[in-house]
């Protein structure tokens, strides 16, 4: 692995990457036609296909591969009702289509599920799924196409703030699993605050049982993703509203044990560490100091989520690369995010994939990219959580 050390403003900055292609590479426009009647293009590299693999989903979230090769995606159906959401198993793959010719519902009646984790210990293994407010796990075998039994609640986080009946300002739980211990993201209860409750805007690390919880990193207002890369933890990282159009930025980093990452007293932007008047002068915990600058940053309201490095991919232009989708501010007329970008070694990011944003109004988004996994050495899939799509992109 190659590293790379800035100093800037007084603060080193670290950019951790492995060499891969940094060359320009060709557009190529790809028209996506939906059963809803949507039709639109998008950009993607040259040498690719894009293909729309499943299509009528509600909320598809977080990819995740079982041990037996299938392709597990979290639902989180409507903000009509949080407590119809669902772990889907995308199945039947047609390689001459590219499209799956069967989803199964694997369980049903969650609340806010937003991604499912598989832990093996000698033979058996076991799914665990992240709710808003509780984290659980079912044993797993082999084909099963339903849950099994009942499930086992691990623990239990909170699901109230800003809205009771949505679980709070953030209600996504995140999780991965590494050296016998799972991770879990638990955002803020609000835009900015001191929280009451030590289990916000944190980390968790326990076991796979639930016991030994301890807060392993603090100060993250909403890291919606989180995976162990080698032997580090890396998470997106959403900055507060209410600091202007472009701050704080939103960030991409690694998080250490008993780290803290600013959130509610520091932010960053353009490669600096700014103090939030409104809270450094009430910070009273010790674990407050001014953290170091983030590697990478995204323009503010970008919302990145869902992320995957590349690894044995047959493009050196993807290759051993980081790719983050931004899913995009809620406020269209922003014009931030909706798209899959790549990050580069010196800390700038370059859209490979767009078109899902037309316009100044929601009728011209076409689409909000939440997450991407890498499904062999030449094709990867996206998950749209607006319009209920999954994407297949190969390169051919």
């Amino acid at each position: 692995m190659f590293r790379c050390f800035a100093i800037i403003t007084g603060i080193l900055v670290f950019f951790p990457f492995v060499s891969f292609s940094q060359g320009t590479f060709e557009w190529s426009q790809h028209r996506i036609e939906l059963k809803k009647g949507l039709r639109f293009s998008l950009k993607i590299p040259a040498g690719y296909q894009i293909h729309v693999a499943a299509q009528g989903l509600e909320r598809p979230r977080f990819f995740s591969k079982s041990p037996d090769g299938r392709l597990f995606v979290t639902d989180m159906h409507n903000r009509g009702d949080n407590k119809k959401g669902r772990v889907l198993i995308l199945n039947k793959w047609n390689p001459k289509t590219k499209t799956f010719d069967g989803v199964t519902t694997f369980l049903e009646g969650l609340h806010n599920p937003n991604q499912v984790a598989f832990y093996t210990i000698g033979q058996q293994t076991y799914i665990y799924i992240a709710e808003t407010g509780k984290l659980s796990y079912y044993e797993y075998t082999a084909g099963d196409s339903v849950a099994v039994g009942k499930p086992v609640v691990i623990a239990t986080f909170p699901d109230y703030g800003l809205s009771y009946k949505y679980g709070g300002w953030h209600l996504t739980r995140s999780i991965a699993f590494h050296k016998s211990k799972v991770y879990v993201s638990v955002g803020s209860s609000c835009d900015a605050c001191v929280e009451k409750e030590e289990v916000r805007a944190v980390v968790l690390e326990m076991d796979p049982d639930g016991g030994h919880q301890r807060v392993f990193a603090r100060g993250i207002r909403n890291a919606v993703g989180i995976k162990w890369v080698n032997s580090a933890l890396w998470v997106t990282h959403m900055g507060r509203d209410n600091r202007g159009p472009d701050q704080p930025e939103e960030l991409f980093h690694t998080v250490e044990e008993n780290g803290f990452y600013g959130w509610p007293y520091y932010y960053q932007y353009k490669k600096r560490i700014i103090a939030d008047t409104q809270f450094v002068k009430r910070a009273r915990s010790a674990f407050v100091h001014k953290p170091a600058v983030a590697p990478y940053a995204f323009k503010a309201h970008a919302a990145p989520l869902g992320f995957e490095r590349m690894h044995d991919f047959k493009d050196p232009l993807l290759n051993n690369s980081f790719l983050v989708a931004l899913h995009g501010s809620t406020s269209v007329w922003r014009q931030r995010g909706n798209a899959i970008v790549q990050l580069m070694p010196d800390g700038t990011y370059r859209e490979i994939i767009s078109g899902f944003l037309q316009g100044k109004t929601e009728d011209r988004r076409y689409g909000r990219p939440c997450d991407i996994i890498q499904w062999d050495d030449r094709s990867f899939f996206i998950s749209d959580d607006k319009n209920g799509i999954i994407y297949f992109l190969e390169k051919r």
